[in-house]
């Protein structure tokens, strides 16, 4: 194993693991399932305000007790939310430098003829490349929105301590919190829809008699999970929560 030029050291595993673009690849899918699974718990938590205030602040309360005793007081949530933190920094980073490395070994488009089919595979890879990068831009921008709005109460105006249920119609009785927890979503959408695909070939998931029903969950998926986070915001804004 050669010595690493910065440290005069023989790399580790992990490391060479790092560096390599099947490495890079493997992070972002792992990383992305761990936040695929906190995304469907974070849905049908959400889906509780339709059982009323009591109820959903009850479940809000609840969350602060997991673990106890042998856990302290709210330190699930930190745990959970260190592991997600994780994940994301993760994901991003491996995302950031698969591009960079992508566009350095292709910096020109292709010059030479094609056959009629791939113009069009090409576009859709690109579409792909181009929803995956800005879609991932817009759920980084969101999560510190939402932290803001939901979890620090900074940028929700009407928002009281210790009344999740309230302060959530409230910012979702705003035309911007609305306006912005809408696009996110689709994004999120559009995101796990290509995402999922791309992790289940990553981790050698696919096959040749099984790549339609991947597609076909990753597309139930998605629409799932967009359908369970929109219900929240249209619900506030028909009245049918208020």
């Amino acid at each position: 194993m050669a010595l690493d030029t910065r440290t005069g050291r023989r790399p580790s595993f992990a490391g060479l693991l790092w560096r390599s673009t099947v490495g890079k690849k493997t992070a972002m899918a792992v990383s992305g399932l761990v936040m695929l699974l906190y995304l469907v718990v974070h849905m049908l938590g959400n889906l509780k305000i339709f059982f009323g205030a009591v109820e959903f602040d009850a479940y809000a309360a609840w969350l602060r007790t997991i673990g106890e005793p042998f856990l302290h007081h709210e330190w699930f949530l930190w745990i959970a939310r260190v592991v997600l933190l994780a994940a994301v920094v993760v994901h991003a980073v491996a995302a950031y430098q698969l591009s960079r490395r992508d566009l350095a070994a292709r910096p020109t488009p292709y010059a030479h003829p094609s056959p009629v089919h791939r113009p069009r595979l090409r576009r859709r890879a690109s579409y792909a490349t181009r929803t995956m990068r800005w879609g991932g831009v817009i759920l980084g921008l969101f999560l510190v929105w939402h932290l803001l709005d939901l979890t620090t109460l900074t940028v929700n105006p009407r928002a009281e301590a210790g009344h999740p249920y309230a302060n959530v119609v409230a910012t979702f009785s705003t035309w911007y919190g609305n306006t912005v927890y809408l696009v996110a979503m689709l994004a999120l959408g559009l995101h796990i829809r290509h995402g999922f695909w791309s992790a289940a070939q990553t981790l050698g998931a696919n096959r040749p008699g099984r790549d339609r029903t991947l597609k076909t969950f990753a597309n139930a998926l998605a629409a799932v999970l967009t359908a369970g986070f929109l219900a929240v915001p249209v619900s506030v804004m028909t009245g049918v929560v208020n």
